[in-house]
């Protein structure tokens, strides 16, 4: 415990606390505590009892009777009240370094299912308790129909998108609203919204299959914590978005093809994926399969610690009577860190459209990862490899507000 505490609080890294160092570590514990005591009271009254002390621990999935919740109390209890204010809780917790706090987590748990078409992040945790009630696939079905709705709304940036990424070079540089007259004129409002059916359809399987993949990567870590830590969450949520994306991927190039494709080309999904095996053969399904894996750890990675990072900064800074952040902080840290990912994967993210695309553009040579990459950096420079980036910016912040809202409606319907 000493060393821990030391480690938390040594600022300098010189091995030792001085007193500036040890007062910062005990006020930044004590807004910890705090958290937790107003998570722990359930009824407000400023006490926590032993039956809000089982009720908390049931939340997280763990079971105890009331007697074992008395001894708890008792180890805390100064006064023989059987109930614990908040200064014999601060006083008992204050030189225990608490780190994971999951009360305050469980708080926040589910809030990080925002689609923004891109889907490569962590996937959602849920305790012992809503795996067994059978809750946790009203959770999936919810976010897969906020996905769906949220996809569906931002389809035409996401198609503007494909074909900035595909089509758009120093000779044609084309804009937003020149994409968007180019796609009307070309073939009528209604294919703004060519390959969204294959968008839409692919949620399922993969949240499906990511979330199995999850849970199994979860138990071969061997971690007995209901929640992971942040490097195992990534570690484990990178292999299950690893094996997601390895199972449907033909998907995702039907999806890019079906976006590029011309007014008559196919007669529908079908078509299309029976022209591409005629044509280029099986092997074509899977054509930027290797930038698309690459594109999944830095992606998830920094998705995850920048919602992190910017969620523990709010819990410091403004959570003092509260361990809710509300919508707004959620919305915004949501919005942030999945833009800090794109941003991030971005190149790869193009890379593996063009290399999807190159048999739908005439005259493109069949080209490696590598050999895109240098083609790209010397016929249009660094900025080659961002091309399309502006529609896809646009389309997060409605993306993430469309998918939020449709999801926490959906929950209610769903009775969770």
């Amino acid at each position: 415990s000493e060393q821990k505490i030391v480690k938390a609080g040594d600022k300098d890294l010189d091995g030792q606390l001085d007193f500036e160092e040890f007062v910062h570590y005990l006020q930044d514990h004590e807004k910890k505590l705090r958290l937790v005591f107003k998570s722990l009271d359930k009824k407000n009254d400023g006490r926590i009892d032993a039956q809000e002390i089982v009720q908390s621990l049931r939340d997280l999935g763990v079971k105890i009777s009331e007697q074992q919740a008395e001894k708890i109390l008792k180890s805390m209890d100064k006064n023989g009240t059987m109930t614990i204010d908040w200064n014999e809780w601060r006083d008992y917790h204050l030189l225990h370094p608490v780190e994971n706090i999951p009360e305050i987590i469980l708080y926040w748990k589910h809030s990080t299912i925002f689609d923004v078409g891109e889907n490569l992040t962590v996937p959602d945790e849920f305790t012992v308790e809503e795996r067994q009630t059978g809750m946790w696939w009203r959770h999936l079905v919810a976010g897969g129909g906020a996905g769906a709705v949220s996809r569906t709304c931002t389809a035409p940036l996401d198609r503007l998108k494909v074909l900035m990424q595909v089509h758009a070079s120093r000779s044609n540089n084309m804009c937003i609203v020149g994409g968007f007259t180019q796609m009307i004129r070309e073939g009528g409002p209604r294919s703004l919204w060519r390959g969204n059916g294959i968008n839409v359809l692919k949620i399922a399987p993969e949240s499906a299959i990511k979330f199995m993949a999850y849970e199994q990567i979860k138990r071969f870590i061997g971690t007995d914590q209901e929640m992971l830590r942040i490097h195992e969450r990534l570690l484990a949520g990178s292999l299950a978005g690893a094996i997601a994306q390895s199972s449907i991927y033909p998907m995702e190039v039907l999806k890019t093809r079906m976006a590029l494709r011309k007014t008559g080309q196919y007669s529908g999904m079908l078509d299309c994926a029976k022209n591409i095996l005629a044509k280029e053969g099986m092997a074509a399904f899977y054509k930027g399969y290797i930038p698309n894996m690459l594109g999944i750890i830095p992606y998830a990675g920094i998705d995850l610690a920048v919602y992190e990072t910017l969620k523990n900064a709010w819990l410091q800074r403004y959570a003092v009577n509260s361990a809710d952040p509300g919508v707004f902080v959620l919305l915004a840290c949501g919005t942030i860190s999945s833009t800090c990912g794109q941003l991030a994967s971005y190149p790869l993210a193009l890379v593996r459209t063009r290399m999807q695309a190159q048999a739908s553009v005439e005259g493109a040579p069949e080209v490696t990862m590598r050999g895109l990459f240098k083609h790209i950096l010397k016929t249009e420079g660094a900025f080659g490899l961002y091309r399309g980036l502006a529609p896809n910016f646009m389309k997060v912040i409605p993306a993430v507000s469309i998918s939020y809202v449709v999801y926490e409606n959906l929950k209610m319907t769903l009775g969770v």
